[in-house]
């Protein structure tokens, strides 16, 4: 029980990377709260995390919207005293090209991935730096460092995760705080579901290990940054790939 008696915050737990990594920290030990718009799959994952033994806090919160995560802060500092360790996981993706992406499109990933990151690490970070302990992982995806066909904006999004992990990494590792970034390649979430089975096939294919991932292979790596095991890494940037793009 690596987390035994921790405080997660996990955004877009409602499903995929998220779900399996809420899941994730609290069979290690953690309490969580479900951070996700999505009320009825935050409602399955905290049910989920009650099961395992652990209390669950649910949040229905727009990260973008930095009242909102404000909010949400508040409410578990509150409830649960403070927060140890933070997964910003939310996101979606809307495709284009850089000539069919729309303002609209580009506002609404960055706004999600990158925003909602910086929101949620500001509103966390005064009670981490009081006690100068904290564990922050935030998810990327290798598109962050090769670019992604037809998608402008997500790959823009992960990139910026990228810098503001390390910039955020280098200015609170005094404080005793670990900021990393995960980036995984194609894994097994409803979104990637959706995704032409060619264009899967053609990833997998040029995957050394010949498969995708599963959500609960991402959420091990995380937990295992979220955890005093990992307590000399900080700023880094993991790929969780298979070898794709390597």
């Amino acid at each position: 029980m690596m987390l035994e008696d921790k405080i997660a915050i996990v955004t877009g737990a409602g499903q995929g990377i998220g779900k399996a990594t809420a899941i994730r920290l609290a069979e290690k030990g953690a309490d969580v709260t479900v951070a996700e718009w999505n009320q009825e799959t935050a409602q399955e994952t905290g049910r989920e995390i009650e099961k395992i033994g652990r209390r669950s806090l649910i949040q229905v919160v727009d990260v973008a919207q930095r009242a909102q995560v404000q909010e949400m802060v508040d409410r578990v500092v509150a409830e649960w005293g403070r927060v140890d360790i933070l997964v910003n996981n939310a996101g979606f993706d809307r495709p284009g090209t850089l000539m069919k992406v729309t303002e609209e499109d580009w506002e609404a990933v960055l706004g999600v991935h990158l925003k909602g990151c910086l929101n949620c690490m500001q509103a966390v970070m005064p009670g981490m730096i009081e006690r100068r302990y904290g564990k922050i992982i935030n998810i990327s995806s290798i598109y962050g460092r090769t670019g992604g066909k037809a998608e402008v904006a997500y790959s823009s999004a992960k990139a910026g995760i990228i810098g503001l992990t390390k910039s955020v990494a280098r200015e609170v590792g005094k404080y005793g705080i670990n900021v990393n970034v995960v980036l995984p390649g194609l894994t097994d979430t409803p979104t990637i579901r959706k995704m032409p089975q060619n264009y899967r096939d053609v990833i997998i294919a040029q995957t050394p290990l010949g498969r995708w991932a599963q959500p609960e292979e991402i959420a091990s790596v995380v937990a295992f940054l979220a955890s005093d095991e990992a307590s000399f890494i900080t700023g880094a940037a993991i790929e969780v790939t298979g070898g794709w793009m390597m």
